[in-house]
């Protein structure tokens, strides 16, 4: 009888010993587009439009086109920059809520052809496309399915246009890895002078079922990404990762938590963690923009996260099986700031310096109840081979010995995700003094778990105990790794007395300050403990290790809240502490009012307003209005009014100036509506002015 051979994940099995010795498919799969997404793990998405040029994080889509006009925008700056930081791929945002399309399409006006950038010969979506090629990067595209600009919006007219918009961004510019969407859809805007607020249904208005599939004609390997998939789901935040437990697979549920929701729908409670034997297969997206905001805000510089920062997120983004979506923010001249360039580089560095090295290749690697594929496969740095335990064998251990002791912090483990995502617990010890120790519990692995120690260990032992899975385990990868010490940012907190303590979340030599705005020196005042700090002041802090320093934490302290009184029971609001939070009586219903009393007539410059943060947060404030009073009884016209962009999903602190600095002992917050604008209450986690 003749043997036929067929490639499984890269394993030539013979027909006669196929079926007894891979193992089945377990649960929901990932499709051949989704295993090349989930090969990606890192890409950024880039945010550039007239908003940049206006200041705002929300452009309202009545900015002149001519305001669009980078001095010395260079694609092949920004595409390098996020390469030099280890990323993959860029999703550029072709147009974003404001409407204003950086191609010159033939479905509106309002397009790059109309302002002065290359004298409106430009293509801004091809210059972006070129440098991503040239310099072999994944391209992918967002079009805003809300448009703030279009009069036909929130009508029957504006879907025919949208679907137009799509088809010439998918023909027109080569193979994309993703189409990228979000849930931003409805509301104030411009369309076409009307300046009004328009409501649509966003799991109807913009007929998904049918609209998606224009992706899947023109571009059949590009991942479709919104809020809860097709391809890839929304991890429900914006603060850049994943839970701890992250499931693969996903069954999305309707607004009400009940039914079974349908593309398009927003905020899944389950988004976090996926659902363990949901029924598709859903990976989740992990969003956070490198800077506060999404576009580029000169008062932001200096305020961009820090490599460390952004490695503790890739650990909780990629490293529980999800992708890191970095936010880049290129600044008028059409370039990242220097400042993020130089994070970019710095990043990409570390990530070079701990997996450059895989211990785990010196390694003896041995396993029990294994079917008969070899222990190396787990080693040869190619995810389609794997090893598999037998069907009955769903607690294996394997164990890597080395000759001599090594020191490591960190352990990846990968499966084999084309056959399913099947591990759910794990453990890791380390041999120490004659005897095994375990070190590390974990849960879901799917296509990768990094396990990042809080101290490195040396031994010459290392066994991983799968715990806990429904079939037979399989294991693609298996890593050892030992990260370069850390040093990372300091905490700076200044509570209502006005006293300011600064720590650092890992042991460090010692900490040095400055409060006038200059960079902290090894010469800088040595922080030993909490000082007060009764004035406005700008606090950075350094940590200091034996050899090096670490990144610069920046805070701009106001007027302390010593001598502030409030009213509605609210001390909350004022405590200087974000997590502890103000919420309305629930029985009420907007608006909702806050009234401050700074025991003395300052100038007030603006007011500072800081949302709960918190996971599954409910109350925070969109609308809003401001007086202010010298005497608490004559208030006249509001100061300040407005809404709170994307605060929903970017819980930041909102700092807004007045048009002109306001004498005043008493400040009132009106919250309008709330951003679910159901929600009877509302929430504040700290409210201050600005007088500096």
């Amino acid at each position: 009888m003749k043997h036929f051979f067929i490639p499984i994940l890269g394993c030539f099995l013979s027909l006669s010993t196929l079926a007894q010795q891979a193992p089945k498919p377990y649960g929901a799969l990932p499709s051949a587009r989704q295993l090349k997404w989930h090969d990606t793990e890192m890409y950024c998405i880039v945010h550039f439009t007239p908003t940049t040029f206006e200041d705002k994080e929300w452009g309202y889509g009545d900015a002149d086109p001519k305001t669009f006009n980078p001095s010395n925008f260079s694609a092949e700056q920004i595409v390098k920059s996020a390469k030099a930081g280890g990323f993959r791929g860029i999703v550029f945002v072709a147009k974003h809520h404001d409407g204003f399309c950086l191609w010159p399409t033939k479905t509106t006006d309002y397009n790059i052809s109309k302002s002065p950038f290359r004298n409106g010969k430009g293509d801004m979506v091809k210059e972006m496309v070129e440098a991503c090629r040239k310099n072999g990067m994944k391209i992918g595209l967002y079009c805003s399915p809300w448009d703030r600009n279009s009069a036909a919006y929130g009508t029957d007219q504006y879907l025919p246009i949208y679907q137009a918009q799509l088809k010439e961004l998918y023909t027109q510019y080569g193979e994309l890895f993703m189409s990228w969407h979000d849930g931003a859809n409805g509301g104030d805007g411009y369309y076409g002078g009307a300046r009004e607020s328009r409501k649509i249904n966003n799991l109807t208005y913009y007929d998904w079922d049918n609209t998606w599939q224009i992706t899947r004609k023109l571009q059949p390997n590009a991942n479709i990404f919104s809020d809860i998939g097709w391809d890839v789901r929304w991890v429900g935040n914006e603060k850049g990762f994943a839970n701890e437990t992250s499931w693969a697979t996903f069954t999305p549920t309707a607004a009400d938590g009940k039914s079974k929701g349908v593309p398009g729908n927003a905020n899944d409670y389950d988004a976090p963690t996926g659902t363990r034997n949901g029924e598709k297969w859903i990976p989740a997206e992990c969003d956070v923009p490198l800077r506060p905001g999404w576009f580029y805000h000169a008062s932001q510089d200096g305020k961009s996260k820090s490599p460390q920062q952004l490695l503790e997120l890739y650990y909780k983004s990629v490293g529980r099986g999800a992708a890191f979506d970095l936010g880049l923010s290129p600044d008028k001249r059409g370039q990242l700031h220097e400042d993020d360039v130089a994070i970019l580089k710095s990043f990409g560095e570390i990530l070079k310096k701990t997996f450059s090295k895989n211990w785990a290749n010196t390694a003896q690697v041995t396993a029990t109840g294994g079917r008969g594929f070899a222990v190396k496969t787990m080693l040869d740095n190619n995810r389609q081979t794997y090893w598999a335990s037998k069907d009955n064998v769903t607690t294996p251990e394997l164990v890597l010995s080395w000759s001599k002791p090594v020191s490591f912090n960190v352990l990846s483990i990968r499966e084999a995700i084309a056959l399913g995502q099947r591990i759910e617990e794990f453990a890791l010890d380390i041999w120490e003094n004659g005897d095994w120790k375990e070190i590390h519990r974990g849960t879901s692995v799917g296509a990768l778990r990094l396990v990042r120690l809080p101290k490195y260990h040396t031994t010459e032992k290392i066994r991983v105990r799968i715990t806990k899975s429904p079939v037979a385990v399989t294991i693609s990868e298996l890593g050892v790794y030992t990260e370069p010490e850390q040093l990372l940012a300091p905490t700076v907190r200044r509570d209502q007395k006005g006293t300011v303590t600064i720590s650092s979340p890992v042991s460090v030599r010692e900490i040095r300050y400055t409060l006038d705005g200059s960079e902290p020196k090894a010469t800088s005042p040595l922080y030993s403990e909490s000082f007060a700090l009764p004035q406005a002041a700008t606090v950075k802090a350094r940590a200091f290790g034996e050899a090096q320093s670490g990144p610069v934490t920046t805070v701009d302290f106001d007027m302390p809240s010593t001598k502030w009184k409030i009213d509605q029971k609210a001390d909350k609001a004022i405590d200087g502490d974000p997590t502890t939070v103000w919420t309305s009586a629930k029985d009420a219903s907007y608006p909702h009012t806050l009234t401050l009393d700074l025991g003395e007539t300052l100038g007030l410059k603006g007011f500072t307003y800081t949302p709960d943060a918190s996971d599954h947060r409910s109350g925070t404030v969109y609308k809003y209005r401001v007086y202010v009073s010298t005497d608490g009884e004559n208030w006249g016209q509001p100061v300040a009014e407005g809404q709170f962009d994307n605060i929903q999903n970017n819980p930041l602190e909102q700092r807004v100036r007045f048009k002109q600095t306001m004498p005043g002992q008493f400040l009132r917050f009106v919250a309008v509506e709330s951003t679910n604008g159901k929600e009877t209450w509302a929430r504040v986690a700290e409210l201050g002015v600005i007088t500096k």
